[in-house]
Order: C-alpha cells, then structure tokens, then sequence
C-alpha cells in the first residue's frame, strides 16, 4: 500500500522500496508483539504442541482476516527497482530486482549475525533458546526476550514480504503463507538456528525448484522442494550446517 501510494505520487526507485520496508517492518513489528502477547505467552509451560497448534490457528485467522480486508484478487505491486545497464548481458541469469534481493539478503544476514553474536540482547536470546530454565536464574528477562525475539522478526519477515513482492510483481492474502512454509523448510534445511545455514538452506530450496522447474514441470516446483525436506530430515536431521546434540531426559 505504502509503495503504490507513493508510486502514483511520483516517487519511484529504491528510495520508495526503501522506505515501504521500513513502514512494513515497523507495521509488522507491532503485529508481532500483539500475537506473543495473545497467543503465545498463555503458553509459555504448556507442553510443546501447543504453541504449534496456536501459531497455526493464528496464521489462518491472519489470512482470514486480510482475506476480508482485500478480498481475494491478486493486487499490483509497483516495480521500484530500475534496470541496471551492466546487468543488461546477465538478464538471463539474475536481474536488477534479483541483484537487490542477493545484496539485501547478504547485508541482512551479516548484521543479523553480529548482532546475535556480540550484542547483550543478543547473547540474552541465544541463553533463553538453549535453555530458559538456567536463563532466567542468570538474570535474564525471559519474557522480554521472547517478545524482542517476536519484533525483531516480524519485522524481518516484512522486510522479506516487500522483496517477494517486488519479485513477483503481485500481492494477495495466501502469499505469505506459502513464502513461509518455505522459509521454514530453508531453515530446516540449513539447520533449525543457524542463519547462515537458513541462507543456504534457501539457496539449495531455490536451486531444487529451479532445475525441477527446468527438467520437469513448474507444476512440480513444490513437490521437489517438500521431497528435499523429507531427505533432509531422513538423512540429516540437524540440517546441514547444524550439530546434533543429546539431550539428557
């Protein structure tokens, strides 16, 4: 919405793109928040499923709910990214738009890791996700840091949301959805905590639909990437860049 207003008002190019991630980020950001505070907290020494189930009952509401808001036409998303002219002899293989998703995805990834490396809410994060119990005898602000942990990536997702869209070209209520079940299977893939292993994750989701999409049928292009996570979790379990580990019970 955000990137149409400002395209009929004639800003286009990264500035509009730029700036329609930031308002996403921040409207997302605050979505987050409110559904860890409904859905998710009550649940905080329930047994494990029943996160899961909560998340999916409130993905559907979510849908739902912008199936109402927008209906369920696909609606126009401007295209922000200029042809760039030394990428005119690789148009074949990646484009502006793709240049920009790479680039993006990259500078994203690299501040994403420091700062869940060497910053305090970072550290905070990394205690909580090992183990919550030891975490809060330490002093750490469980709560809180879940919460942060919600913000942080809802506002990602929606920094991901406008790259899709500019990719794509198109937007309706069913779109996240499916971007989501394969970013879930990217992180699988590369291994359930590691962010460079979700970007790998990724790039081998993408490679998987590209050649079935190329040898095969598009029809298929799902098919071949949920078979590659049904290998994954046969063979390796821990993903390919994560580490297996015991767990005493």
């Amino acid at each position: 919405i955000v990137a149409s207003v400002l395209t009929m008002n004639g800003m286009t190019g990264i500035s509009v793109l730029i700036l329609a991630s930031v308002v996403a980020a921040l409207y997302s950001a605050a979505y987050g928040f409110t559904v860890e505070k409904i859905a998710y907290k009550p649940l905080r020494q329930a047994p494990r499923l029943s996160p899961l189930i909560s998340a999916i009952g409130m993905s559907i509401f979510l849908q739902n709910y912008v199936l109402l808001a927008q209906t369920s036409d696909y609606l126009p998303f401007p295209n922000l990214i200029p042809s760039l002219p030394f990428m005119e002899p690789y148009s074949h293989i990646m484009g502006s738009t793709e240049l920009v998703i790479v680039l993006t995805t990259t500078v994203v990834t690299v501040i994403l890791t420091l700062f869940i490396k060497f910053t305090r809410i970072g550290k905070a994060m990394r205690a909580t996700a090992q183990d919550r119990s030891m975490a809060m005898l330490t002093g750490v602000n469980v709560n809180r840091v879940i919460s942060n942990t919600f913000i942080i990536g809802s506002a990602l997702a929606a920094i991901g949301g406008v790259l899709i869209a500019s990719h794509v070209g198109r937007i309706n209520f069913y779109i996240g959805f499916i971007a989501g079940i394969k970013a879930f299977t990217a992180a699988v893939l590369g291994g359930i905590g590691s962010i460079p292993g979700a970007v790998l994750g990724g790039l081998v989701l993408g490679w998987t639909e590209s050649f079935a999409t190329g040898y095969v049928s598009s029809d298929y292009e799902d098919v071949f990437a949920f078979c590659l996570l049904v290998l994954i979790l046969i063979f390796r379990p821990a993903g390919l860049l994560g580490r297996s580990t015991a767990q005493k019970v």
